[in-house]
């Protein structure tokens, strides 16, 4: 008989230990880890990202970290396309599954679901391919048809503007009006979602001890290499921890300063990240981490 794939989701403000309950919880549950971390994704970005350690790592298969390199890109859709695999790859190996991370936005969009996308023939794809040769003509020309769904797009978002051509010469309708007529469907339901409630004193402590960790470990000389290696032009480049020091890089802040900024930039991500996890999510566990585990283990034993 196989066995039924048990799911749930850690979710809290970065530095509040969910990646060390969700190793702590995989490893009684005999299940595999996803990440949903928007930076850990990427290959040679551990310090800043906190990564688990390689320990582990070993101890736990994760998933979601070390897939690209800085340079390449990363959406919610993607995102969507690997939980697919992990999920096959869980029911492959009769495991369970944790999904653990701060980008709790994936999350949301999972519950949620995509809109599908038009049949698209590989003569579409070149037909916009060679368009995409001129950005500045395809952004104008996608302004013009859908105002709306440009409005939060940037001129130099091939990506995104790819997506709206495709859609368009696969449909002849607007992406706008596509999304209209077709809705997201949910991809995964009844989804326990565990968040973990964290006292702001707690958590100021707890970022400020990470950020010194993080330069102890070596931070300046890993944003130096990545700096060397891709340039500061990917979007990774523009996340806490690596900003702060391409700053005191450049002379602008003193090292006791820099590190100031990470804790200070780090506590006002937090502070979103927890009011989006209070205020988006209905099937949820608010609980400190010190009673999150035993919650966890009795929702998986009365499942």
């Amino acid at each position: 008989m196989k066995k039924e794939i048990k799911q749930l989701a850690i979710i809290g403000p970065t530095a509040s230990g969910k990646s060390d309950l969700a190793i702590k919880i995989a490893l009684k549950i005999d299940a595999y880890i996803l990440s949903i971390d928007s930076l850990s994704i990427y290959k040679e970005i551990d310090i800043v990202s906190a990564k688990p350690s390689k320990e582990e790592l070993n101890a736990v298969k994760h998933f979601g970290i070390n897939l690209l390199n800085p340079n390449e890109y990363f959406s919610v859709d993607i995102f969507i396309d690997l939980y697919k695999e992990v999920l096959k790859e869980c029911e492959k190996d009769s495991k369970n599954l944790i999904i653990v991370g701060g980008t709790s936005f994936y999350l949301k969009t999972l519950i949620q679901g995509l809109s599908a996308l038009p049949k698209i023939t590989q003569e579409t794809k070149n037909a916009v391919n060679a368009r995409l040769k001129n950005l500045e003509e395809c952004y104008s020309f996608l302004t013009h048809l859908d105002p709306q769904y440009m409005e939060k797009i940037d001129s130099k978002d091939s990506y995104r503007m790819e997506k709206a051509l495709l859609i368009y010469e696969a449909s002849h309708i607007s992406p706008t009006e596509w999304f209209r007529q077709n809705p997201p469907q949910p991809i995964i339901e009844n989804l326990s979602i565990f968040n973990i409630e964290i006292d702001r004193a707690t958590l100021r402590e707890r970022i400020a001890k990470r950020s010194a960790k993080m330069l102890i470990m070596g931070l300046v000389d890993e944003v130096c290499y990545l700096e060397q290696k891709y340039t500061r032009l990917p979007n990774a480049m523009g996340s806490i921890g690596i900003v702060e020091v391409l700053e005191y890089l450049d002379n602008k802040l003193t090292q006791e300063e820099m590190l100031e900024n990470i804790s200070i930039h780090t506590r006002q991500l937090a502070k979103r990240q927890q009011t989006f996890n209070r205020t988006q999510f209905q099937n949820i566990t608010n609980a400190p981490l010190e009673k999150l585990e035993y919650l966890i283990l009795q929702s998986i034993k009365n499942a």
